[in-house]
């Protein structure tokens, strides 16, 4: 693979498509960790006195309300602080305006452009990758660096588009991404897989995949009454992803000696934070009840599993995380692993954010950046955005 190390880059007009997709609330952003990620490669362009241009998204542009709520103005403002020097801003993703800005770039000058899915109102020319676009925003830059982990898997006209146009090349933050996960290529054992989440059907190429390298697959979260239901258990009003609950049985008949489920669940009569939850093992629910989070004893069960483990790969919560109540054995297990010095690499998402919240984030082995893209990763998928610098 072809890093950024790679690439002639003394003096260059520089591309670096970034993932600052961050969480913003009334105009300020409440966690910079993405764009903190970005510095590495950013700062090393300077050092070669680079002009650096800088691309990224930012949620979703379906609709012109959408425009302003999903501004990047407020990313260049916390890039300036981080970085300690002004940083230029595009309101404009092409033209004559943006051009101007870029002629007068000196060498050691950042450039951010406003959010690249503005394009997405016009025909989603961004999303789908068009090739004027690419072409276009190609043409403003010498050499492409593509630092997004989070969009790799996507094929989009500021990423593919770009890469089709111009040498190009991966960032650091790619490139670590990539050297943590390629240890599950051919991982040492015992090789154990934590799955959350909601529906079975986001993890069905990720369990495929997977279940034949590990040697045992925890399954928490949701997901994991398809998999009691096929098992015949009364799962009451919990979460059933009935359409898979064929790939559920032929999952427990083929790797019945892999596939670990849970044993007990708080339970409770309403989808909310605010009613008290009992305990019931796997086969006490009453029709009435669902189950929020797994229970006591399936954290301690999961923990003898974990124990001897060489490395682990989670992904998803094993509760109803955005719940207070529900998100206490989800952080139990991941206190486990790290009181234990056990190697577990955090596959992206809603883990990761668990792990940040509870302050574990930073003492795990890794923690990926990508939501899809990693999850696209483990399924074993070919990343488009990867597969064009390639």
């Amino acid at each position: 693979m072809r890093t950024i190390k790679d690439l002639d880059i003394e003096n260059k007009k520089v591309i670096i498509r970034c993932d600052f997709n961050v969480p913003i609330k009334d105009g300020k952003i409440t966690d910079d960790t993405r764009i903190q990620a970005a510095l590495e490669t950013i700062q090393y362009c300077l050092d070669k006195n680079a002009k650096v241009i800088l691309l990224s998204h930012l949620g979703r542009v379906k609709e012109e309300a959408d425009l302003a709520k999903n501004d990047l103005a407020p990313v260049a403002d916390r890039l300036s602080k981080l970085l300690k020097k002004d940083i230029l801003f595009s309101e404009k993703t092409r033209g004559e305006e943006l051009e101007a800005v870029i002629d007068s770039m000196e060498p050691g000058d950042v450039l951010l452009i406003q959010n690249t899915r503005y394009e997405d109102l016009d025909g989603k020319k961004e999303s789908s990758n068009d090739e004027e676009l690419g072409a276009y925003w190609a043409s403003l830059g010498d050499v492409f660096v593509n630092d997004a982990f989070g969009t790799i898997h996507r094929a989009h006209a500021s990423n593919v588009g770009i890469a089709s146009h111009l040498p190009s090349a991966v960032g650091f933050l790619i490139e670590r991404e990539l050297n943590a996960l390629s240890v599950l290529e051919n991982p040492p054992h015992p090789f154990i897989v934590v799955l959350g989440g909601a529906k079975v059907a986001d993890k069905i190429g990720v369990i495929e995949n997977l279940v034949t390298k590990a040697d045992k697959i925890l399954i928490g979260g949701g997901m994991a009454f398809t998999f009691l239901k096929a098992k015949g258990y009364e799962i009451g009003k919990s979460l059933l992803d009935e359409e898979n609950l064929d790939f559920c049985k032929r999952m427990l008949e083929e790797h019945s000696d892999k596939i670990v489920l849970p044993v007990d669940f708080a339970v409770t009569n309403e989808y909310s934070n605010d009613e008290e939850y009992r305990v019931r093992g796997i086969n006490e629910f009453h029709a009435d009840e669902m189950g929020l989070d797994i229970g006591n004893q399936t954290v301690e069960f999961f923990k003898q599993v974990v124990e001897d483990a060489a490395i682990v790969i989670w992904n998803g919560p094993l509760g109803v995380y955005e719940f207070d109540q529900y998100k206490k054995n989800t952080d139990e297990l991941l206190k486990y692993l790290v009181v234990n010095d056990i190697k577990v690499i955090l596959g992206g998402g809603d883990i990761v954010a668990a792990a940040t919240a509870a302050g574990y984030k930073d003492k795990v082995y890794h923690a990926s950046t990508g939501g899809g893209a990693t999850l696209e990763y483990l399924e074993g998928k070919k990343l488009p955005g990867l597969e064009a610098i390639k």
